[in-house]
């Protein structure tokens, strides 16, 4: 394939090594002393997880370059406001933050974190703006405009820009739309466009159409139905109807399709002039192949016994008679007089005689049922589960009455002409939505790990291994660095709620500069680290290492700023500070050296023999994989 790896790679590389600068320069707006700031970006520096992840073709070096820029951009219009407020130099910081977090948001989700932190900040930031005195209240406003415009009005039109630009670029249908719903698909070039463009708007008595079911999981399928029934009995004992079994069916076929009669009326061709279908109206939906009609009895579902049966009925001459009336209820409706549309309404079947609404239950029936997934009944409840509606996505206006004419005209493709085009805001607000709920089917990676592995990095991923040499690239951190940075922030919160009571009796251990300097800096890093980390323990989706280098950098930042300030405030003769500035060379040496010993398995060289690499298994967790000769 002619993939243009340099330049893709090229991007992460570039990030990831002014990620060591950023650092620094966060550390001095911080007024941290230089040789602390130094210290930061040694630590970036010499993180090997960092390294891994900026020498290959992934985004969470781009994203924490794009997190320091906002970070950094935020503290020096901090710094400026006290001397030079609404000066270009202001304005461009103020505006770098807003631009640098919207990019951040745009690469990944997890930037929302840092965007939401610095929300957080500038908003106590602006209440204290509130209560200063020497300013008018026209300067007030003119301070709280800014930031709102910089802050929010600014992010908002470049995030919605990004996807503006996408969603014009990629406008063609892909091998992966089927994610996406019937709307979006026939918005695109290609694909489902190509057999819905045009069809019919309006769905009317006698037409044949297919079912999508609109929350498309598992995997999107279609009201489907076949010859075979539902077995006499289950294995575990349970009986069934035997009807015709009706499924969702995965895949585009001709048993999709159903037509849409009028209970009153024995034609299955639409009427000219066509009597369209509104929200309230009985229905019968008819198998197209097979001519039986959807229905449902008071029988428990194959694999959900709670529910009803959904099946086609088959008249077997015994007092089970046919209960095949639907209400058709348009869920997005904007009037009760709505007409039900192709493609743009969802609505749901509501049966008549039980009140059981036609559902998708997700799980997949045995053989006898080809793995298809499972259609259920489920009593009519509140609320409107994406699983109980339907959209039509193909649609024709039946015109054969005879069986084998109305087979051939199933079988042909539609013919349309009338197109229908989403919005960019109802495509980006679908696929934000996608985005954010779409989960992986295996929820579980060789490599997948829970966020309370990550602090003592218990886990690692394996990205490379050639076949040959047995040479191989991991996601490991630097150990000396993580482990540090864990006792930096379990020293700052100890010492924050120490010196927090101790100023509650009114007993000021440090100066109140150097409160305020370790409260503002606290805040910015152990909140950086917080806001990054703790929200994957409510995510239920597959985690992995990598997930955490956000929050690491943060707290990486937090060590020299403990550092300094055991240095300055807690070693008070020189004798002590001499010999905690000697183990401080001693420890940044020992992280260096932990830094070239996992080398090898951050860059993919010099390729290590199976001891060499069994001795790197510092942990029995790892998964550093060794050849067997």
């Amino acid at each position: 394939m002619n993939v243009p790896v340099w330049s893709l790679r090229l991007l992460p590389a570039l990030t990831g090594s002014l990620c060591v600068p950023l650092a620094y320069q966060i550390l001095v707006e911080l007024h941290y002393s230089h040789c602390a700031a130094f210290g930061a970006a040694l630590l970036i520096l010499f993180e090997n997880s960092l390294i891994t992840q900026s020498r290959l073709m992934l985004l969470e070096s781009v994203l924490i370059f794009f997190i320091l820029l906002a970070i950094l951009s935020y503290l020096k219009f901090y710094n400026l406001q006290k001397c030079s407020p609404f000066t270009a130099g202001w304005w461009f910081w103020l505006l770098l933050t807003g631009v640098a977090c919207s990019c951040a948001v745009g690469i990944k989700y997890m930037g929302l974190f840092t965007y939401m932190l610095l929300l957080a900040i500038a908003a106590v930031h602006s209440w204290h703006l509130i209560g200063d005195q020497t300013l008018s209240n026209v300067s007030v406003l003119c301070h709280l405009l800014a930031r709102g415009i910089a802050l929010v009005v600014v992010p908002v039109a470049m995030y919605l820009s990004f996807f503006y630009v996408h969603l014009t670029l990629l406008y063609r249908s892909g091998p992966h739309d089927q994610i996406m719903t019937s709307a979006f698909q026939a918005s695109l070039e290609g694909g489902l466009a190509r057999i819905t463009q045009g069809q019919p708007l309006e769905v009317a008595y006698g037409s044949q159409i297919t079912l999508r079911n609109v929350l498309g999981k598992p995997v999107p399928c279609w009201l489907h139905s076949h010859k075979n029934t539902y077995p006499i009995r289950y294995e575990n004992g349970r009986g069934s109807s035997h009807q015709q079994q009706v499924t969702c069916y995965p895949f585009k076929d001709v048993n999709n399709w159903w037509i849409v009669k009028d209970p009153g009326m024995q034609q299955l061709v639409v009427s000219n002039p066509p009597r369209p279908i509104r929200h309230g109206h009985i229905v019968q939906l008819v198998h197209g192949i097979t001519t039986r009609y959807l229905n449902t009895h008071d029988v428990a579902a194959p694999l959900s016994p709670h529910s009803q049966e959904i099946s086609c009925y088959i008249d077997y001459n015994i007092s089970m008679p046919a209960q095949n009336l639907w209400r058709v209820e348009i869920v997005n409706r904007e009037l009760d007089t709505d007409v039900w549309k192709t493609i743009l309404s969802e609505v749901r079947f509501v049966h008549v005689n039980t009140s059981a609404v036609l559902k998708l239950s997700g799980a997949s029936l045995p053989e006898w049922g080809y793995r298809q997934l499972e259609i259920i009944g489920e009593k009519l409840s509140k609320g409107y589960h994406q699983s109980m509606l339907w959209n039509v996505e193909e649609h024709r206006y039946g015109k054969s009455q005879e069986q084998k004419e109305r087979e051939v005209e199933l079988h042909s493709p539609t013919q349309a002409d009338i197109s229908k085009n989403l919005s960019f805001m109802a495509r980006f607000t679908e696929l934000q939505w996608k985005i954010l709920t779409l989960k992986n089917e295996d929820t579980e990676h060789k490599y997948s790990s829970s966020p309370l592995d990550w602090i003592t990095m218990d886990t690692n991923i394996a990205y490379w291994f050639h076949p040959v040499s047995g040479a191989q690239i991991h996601l490991i951190g630097n150990v000396l660095t993580w482990a540090s940075a864990n006792v930096a922030t379990l020293v700052y919160v100890c010492l924050f709620l120490w010196y927090l009571l101790r100023r509650r009796r009114k007993i000021c251990d440090i100066p109140e500069d150097a409160w305020r300097l370790w409260v503002s800096a606290g805040g910015l890093c152990v909140g950086g680290w917080a806001v990054n980390y703790l929200p994957f323990f409510m995510m239920e989706k597959t985690l992995f290492l990598y997930h955490y280098l956000p929050a690491l950098t943060f707290q990486i930042l937090l060590i020299p700023v403990v550092l300094q300030h055991l240095t300055h405030h807690l070693c008070r003769s020189q004798l002590p500070k001499n010999v905690f500035s000697a183990l401080m060379v001693a420890w940044f040496s020992s992280v260096y050296l932990v830094y070239r010993t996992f080398s090898p398995l951050t860059y993919g060289e010099p390729t290590l023999s199976a001891a060499e690499l069994r001795a790197l298994r510092w942990k029995d967790s790892w998964d550093i994989l060794i050849r067997k000769h």
